[in-house]
């Protein structure tokens, strides 16, 4: 049997600037973005900056599903994180990986477009976790957004890699779901659900030798 669950909201966050106008695009926001970009940006022919993507999938139907699982009327099952290729891969690396973490604190999905002038910053951001106007950012403890990493996760990361194949996400996420659900994979413990950050793999995030704008 299979389970849809949708995600409740989702952005991608930049830790670039504008290179015609030289504004940083850290602290602005997507969220209203109909495509979520994980990018690896190149200028001048040389790594500039990367983009990571923020999913969320907290709401009735992942409290329905918990719920079924806690009662016995599921077992054992199996999450999968399914992400699409939109709009058509570019300068995309033979073979990459990528990864995905739960992000440890909460964040706003935000009002902001790419191409909003001047920027939007209400709303998650490479920088804050939510920066409402008329009030002071919530900034992330770590820059890009802060998550439980591989370390503490006991059965490490979820991840994929490709080589020569479509770029579409099919990645085993069953550890990352299963902390949330019951803590049976991390020394936390049970930790809530703020959903996944999505990110090149490792090294790869910010080498010269792996691309990908996807």
């Amino acid at each position: 049997m299979h389970h849809f669950i949708f995600p409740t909201k989702d952005s991608w966050i930049s830790s670039g600037s504008n290179k015609v106008t030289g504004v940083t695009e850290q602290d602005q926001n997507f969220g209203q973005d109909q495509i979520l970009e994980l990018k690896k940006f190149f200028y001048n022919s040389s790594f500039d900056y990367p983009t990571r993507a923020l999913i969320d999938f907290k709401g009735t139907d992942f409290t329905s599903l918990s719920s079924s699982i806690s009662s016995g009327d599921i077992t054992n099952p199996t999450f999968y994180l399914r992400l699409y290729e939109a709009e058509g891969n570019q300068e995309l690396s033979t073979e990459y990986s990528l990864a995905a973490f739960p992000l440890s604190a909460s964040w706003d999905e935000g009002i902001g477009k790419f191409g909003d002038s001047p920027k939007v910053t209400d709303g998650v951001s490479w920088r804050n976790r939510n920066n409402k106007t008329g009030a002071a950012a919530t900034t992330w403890s770590g820059s890009g957004a802060s998550y439980i990493s591989s370390s503490i996760m006991s059965t490490g990361l979820a991840s994929q890699s490709f080589a020569n194949e479509s770029p579409d996400i099919n990645m085993n996420v069953t550890a990352i779901v299963n902390n949330w659900l019951n803590g049976t994979h991390s020394p936390l413990g049970a930790v809530p659900n703020y959903g996944f950050l999505l990110r090149f793999s490792g090294s790869q995030e910010t080498d010269s030798t792996t691309f990908g704008q996807l």
